[in-house]
């Protein structure tokens, strides 16, 4: 692998940081944030659980299986209420889960804040002119935005 000249800056990135870069890459997508009225060591062990409380959090997903894991990486399926229907190449450490597949692109990033836990979740499509589509999708994309940051709330209230 190449390393940068030593004398070339380098930028270290937190997790919602970097959640922020993807977010930048995906014309289109929404990030939203919110900070949890709890340590990160007690929100990420919640987070980083797919199978039971993505689904909770998440109001189009009905249900996500973790299908094989290896190490940071997995596959998993994800079952939407809308129809959505599909395999996911997932990389989920601490503070960090980030889901791609062909045509969508999930995330989740947090950080300690403090006492609390600065959250971020990314949602966005990964198709071709998905710039001209972004307008047309933005309310459905805050609406669920604004679902995803009420439930982190309740659950963590």
């Amino acid at each position: 692998m190449n390393r940068p000249h030593p004398a070339w800056p380098v930028a270290e990135l937190d997790d919602l940081r970097r959640l922020r870069a993807v977010h930048a890459a995906y014309p289109g997508s929404r990030l939203t944030e919110t900070n949890l009225p709890v340590p990160f060591a007690e929100s990420w062990p919640v987070l980083s659980d797919l199978e039971r409380e993505f689904p909770a959090l998440v109001p189009d997903i009905r249900r996500l299986r973790v299908l094989a894991a290896d190490g940071e990486r997995l596959q998993v399926h994800v079952l939407g209420r809308s129809g959505l229907r599909g395999r996911f190449d997932a990389v989920l450490r601490d503070g960090w889960c980030l889901m791609r597949n062909r045509f969508l692109v999930f995330g989740m990033a947090a950080v300690p804040d403090g006492e609390y836990t600065r959250v971020g979740y990314l949602a966005g499509n990964v198709l071709p002119g998905n710039r001209l589509l972004a307008p047309l999708l933005a309310p459905a994309r805050r609406r669920i935005g604004r679902r995803v940051t009420a439930n982190l709330h309740r659950r963590f209230s």
